[in-house]
């Protein structure tokens, strides 16, 4: 795309009265950032230009010649129920604003009024509409589970129904100017998650990220915002922040859980702006670019406690996904397996190996406390340590043997019970066949993984075993 249009779908100011439509135009361009706009000064050739051009919301004066605002605003509603009306009059009379509200009408509002409140009501309608649009493409897309650009998830390796929801959620949002959330564990793939938004969004300007984490107020703002010569001590010359780099790009904001409260206060104002002055500087800027927030945290705990504010993190949330961890992922352990060994033995100049085939069961049941991160890792040091034949298992049997269980929250293992209430608790001799089955299951019949996943020797499983066997 040649330059990023703002909203995706455009915004059509009818008034036969030129000037005001010029002047509405820039005021909307230049304190609105809303670029998408067309212009009709004749009301008759409104709708035309409803059916060609992608129109989604129309600014509509009352009096005009030919067909009244009230007539077109009927017509407007009847043949184009999607498309959202907002009047723009200079009759200040309440009987007929209630009148364009019962028609259909989104808002209504008098000429005279303050600018910066027709913007912001016109901004609010915008929002409304993406939101709906977005809604919209949404149950489409997850009716009919399809992926209409699936090689923008290419690097991201899996066939987790859960992944592929959040393919179809970030497709359907893709043309939305509006934050989005990425929150997850470490090492579950945010960044190429945020790769791809920004491969969805078709943008015209690059992906700029920005660690977070460990940035006092000064320095972020300085990242951010950039400054101007002689803005402190030490300011040489001028430098552009991360927003002026980023242009009609995308803006991403990692670890943004870390972030201290005075600089959220700063974020929130960006946000509900988009605006920002940069260090040593009294004019504003525009902000052109989308931004994408990434967390390991959970946020909604973290605005409980008072360490994250309610207001941005409810600003942040109007698009979020949450992405699975890999023990919630089981069935792709093996393609990642294989794609990583892959990868690694391009990278080192070999050729790739043959592994066992208790490999992957042993890695099925395996935690990962560091996700796909960790299962690189693993990967590229087994690989690293491989001296030809076969691949040792011994790399990925220390951290199986070394990793623990991942707790459970403690509001969730406090409240949850392994047995039911209402029923007899078993004997220990039917609790350990319980355990043993289950073991031999995730095993696959393998004794020694299923031995390992139970603490005990492969001789006392083998024992067990028999024991349990009808004579």
């Amino acid at each position: 795309m040649s330059q990023n249009l703002y909203p995706s779908f455009g915004v059509l100011l009818v008034d036969d009265e030129a000037p005001f439509l010029r002047s509405l135009s820039i005021a909307l361009e230049r304190r609105g950032g809303i670029s998408h706009i067309f212009r009709c000064e004749d009301s008759r050739e409104a709708l035309g230009m409803i059916a060609r051009e992608p129109i989604g919301l129309v600014l509509l004066d009352l009096t005009m010649p030919h067909l009244s605002g009230e007539a077109l605003l009927q017509r407007i509603v009847e043949e184009h129920p999607d498309v959202g009306v907002i009047i723009i009059s200079g009759l200040n009379q309440l009987e007929t604003a209630v009148s364009c509200i019962r028609q259909g009408a989104y808002d209504y509002f008098i000429k005279t009024t303050e600018e910066d409140r027709l913007i912001e009501g016109i901004r609010k309608a915008i929002r409304m509409q993406e939101m709906r649009l977005e809604n919209q493409e949404m149950r489409r897309r997850f009716l009919s589970d399809t992926l209409e650009r699936p090689e923008v998830f290419e690097g991201i390796i899996t066939r987790d129904k859960g992944m592929r929801s959040v393919f179809q959620y970030l497709e359907a949002v893709s043309a939305s100017s509006q934050p989005v959330l990425i929150s997850g564990e470490s090492g579950t793939g945010k960044e190429a998650i945020a790769h791809a938004v920004h491969a969805l969004s078709g943008r015209s300007g690059p992906l700029v990220s920005v660690n977070v984490a460990g940035l006092d107020d000064n320095i972020f703002a300085d990242t951010l915002f950039g400054h101007h010569r002689g803005a402190f001590t030490g300011a040489d010359k001028a430098r552009a922040g991360m927003i002026e780099q980023a242009g009609s790009g995308t803006l991403f904001l990692d670890e943004i859980g870390d972030l201290s409260l005075a600089s959220q206060v700063k974020l929130l104002r960006l946000l509900q702006e988009g605006e920002y002055y940069p260090l040593g500087s009294d004019r504003p800027k525009r902000m052109r670019a989308r931004v994408l927030v990434a967390t390991h945290h959970n946020l909604e705990q973290k605005q409980r406690a008072g360490a994250f504010r309610k207001d941005l993190y409810y600003r942040l949330r109007t698009h979020q996904v949450e992405l699975p961890p890999l023990r919630q992922r089981r069935d792709d352990t093996g393609l990642l397996l294989e794609y990583f060994l892959a990868q690694a033995a391009e990278e080192l100049g070999r050729n790739k190996p043959t592994f066992p085939r208790e490999l992957p069961v042993l890695l099925h049941n395996y935690a990962f406390p560091g996700n796909v991160r960790e299962l690189r890792a693993l990967c590229y040091d087994a690989l690293s340590q491989h001296r030809g034949g076969v691949l040792s298992m011994e790399v990925f049997r220390r951290a199986v043997g070394q990793g623990a269980a991942v707790p459970e929250p403690e509001h969730e293992a406090s409240t949850r019970s392994l047995f039911a209430p209402d029923q007899p608790l078993p004997s220990l001799q039917e609790v350990a066949d319980l355990l043993v089955a289950e073991a031999m299951q995730r095993a696959q019949g393998n004794q020694s993984l299923a031995s390992r996943l139970l603490g005990i020797s492969q001789p006392a499983l083998s024992k067990r075993l028999k024991k349990s066997q009808p004579e």
